[in-house]
């Protein structure tokens, strides 16, 4: 919006991107990793993980400052570079794996609670979901009066949340002892865990998890009060958070040894830190993780109704998802996203689903948005468009757009076929959105090659539907 009162400066944005990327991924990291991968394997998956994401975080600073013209990020830039049915993929997908990741947040929380008040059992009891229903609609009244007053209330729960993790990392710090980080270095001793290669590669959905919100900033790219700050936040909150996640994670394993942390309850770090300092430890964790969940949930109603809003107001979402109300707030758009939790947590109540398989399912739904926003990085350098004057920076941004895109290929592949399926599923109801918008503007549904990927998407999806029949595959 146009209004100076709306505009996010840059502390905003910051918060937005760490407020988004640390929610409860981080405090059940610890069993999280441990439950795929030994020390030796974790170094490597996080060193391939900082360079990919980090690629990833400069394409979307590179994308934010090349291309100023395209807000919303993710999937602006999807549809720049590959056209309307892409742009739309990648934007339902971004907005599936949003709310998704809420139903997860609040599955998470009360899980957490349940820790004091045993009625909440691992989040997924009828009381638990009632109250997380409460909550839910909650955060939604809040953030219907007005998203610069909603924002300042995550940079307050950003700050708090922090806190907890910083005294976490000094304590296990102090505490930390080389010998348990060292034994059974490769996980040799735990075939379950696989080869090295398979431990790297079956902890990479999780560390996906813990960065999505890396792209937060471009998301609010129309919102930001300068241009050059959304990269700006995307590089500074992404460099923050990753020493936060990887100390957190390297710590906890010279405090526990990766099978005591694999059978630790979520969230794990309470159970680290109980082992460390006492009782103390796991309370200080789970009021951390409560303060860290709110703030996460409403930086994610956030960024749900702004994508929807931002791909509705330029036609390639109904014409309905653009209505805001006099706050500013894109309101159909926010109903929309928190209908849509409500329902996934009564399903969660009927299927008994947890926090693990709600993440992984987030967290596969996101690899397409990133896929294309990376492929879209690499376009730009191929065609020299916006480069005319700029030929060694031009090489520069290729190699990164390439890394993050040989990195988002990556992905897929670590995501498997499980997830990949389940993702399909997901994807192929959003043809009546777009087919929607499409008749509201009086366009054709789909270009030729259009056709050909959509069939892709419907075949995968049927054979993800008759897996879930057969028990082949399940949440």
């Amino acid at each position: 919006m146009s209004q100076q009162t709306q505009k996010l400066r840059l502390n905003a944005l910051i918060a937005l991107v760490v407020g988004s990327m640390i929610g409860g991924g981080i405090f059940s990291l610890p069993q999280n990793i441990a439950e795929h991968a030994a020390g030796g394997a974790v170094l490597i998956g996080w060193a391939i993980t900082a360079v990919g994401m980090l690629a990833l975080a400069f394409v979307f600073q590179t994308l934010a400052n090349r291309k100023p013209e395209l807000d919303s990020g993710v999937y602006a830039y999807a549809k720049a570079g590959f056209g309307d049915y892409m742009g739309f993929s990648s934007a339902w997908g971004y907005w599936i794996s949003a709310w998704m990741g809420n139903v997860g947040y609040f599955v998470l929380l009360f899980s957490t609670l349940g820790y004091f008040f045993p009625v909440f059992g691992q989040g997924n009891t009828p009381m638990a979901i009632g109250c997380a229903s409460l909550l839910l609609w909650g955060v939604h009244f809040l953030v219907l009066r007005g998203i610069k007053e909603a924002a300042f209330i995550n940079q307050l729960t950003t700050v708090a949340k922090i806190v907890p993790i910083v005294m976490f990392i000094v304590l296990t710090a102090v505490a930390f002892k080389a010998d348990i980080f060292t034994r059974d270095f490769w996980g040799t001793q735990t075939p379950s865990l696989g080869s090295v290669m398979d431990q790297v590669r079956n902890m990479m959905l999780v560390t996906v998890f813990v960065f999505i919100g890396i792209e937060g900033a471009s998301v609010y790219s129309g919102r930001a009060e300068k241009r050059s700050d959304v990269g700006k936040a995307t590089v500074i909150g992404f460099l923050g958070v990753l020493a936060l996640l990887v100390l957190v994670n390297v710590l906890s394993l010279g405090i526990m040894s990766q099978p005591e942390l694999a059978n630790l309850q979520n969230p794990s770090m309470a159970g680290v830190l109980k082992h460390v300092v006492g009782e103390w430890g796991a309370i200080l964790i789970s009021i951390g993780l409560a303060i860290s969940l709110l703030g996460a949930l409403l930086s994610w109603a956030l960024l749900c109704a702004e994508i929807l809003y931002a791909t509705a107001r330029d036609n390639t979402m109904p014409a309905f998802l653009k209505k805001e109300n006099a706050n500013h707030v894109p309101v159909n758009a926010l109903w929309l996203t928190n209908s849509m939790i409500q329902i996934f947590l009564v399903i969660t109540l009927v299927s008994a689903g947890t926090y693990t398989s709600l993440i992984y399912l987030a967290s596969s739904m996101i690899l397409v948005p990133y896929l294309w926003s990376a492929a879209y990085a690499v376009l730009l350098c191929v065609r020299g468009e916006t480069y005319e004057r700029a030929g060694r920076r031009r090489v520069k941004d290729l190699l990164v757009g390439a890394v993050a895109l040989i990195y988002a290929m990556w992905l897929l592949y670590a995501a498997g076929p499980k997830y990949l399926l389940l993702s399909a599923l997901l994807y192929a109801p959003g043809v009546f959105f777009f087919a929607k918008a499409k008749r509201e503007q009086g366009q054709v549904l789909f270009k030729p090659w259009e056709k050909v990927i959509f069939a892709m998407v419907v075949i995968t999806a049927v054979a993800a539907a008759y897996a879930l029949y057969s028990g082949a595959i399940s949440l």
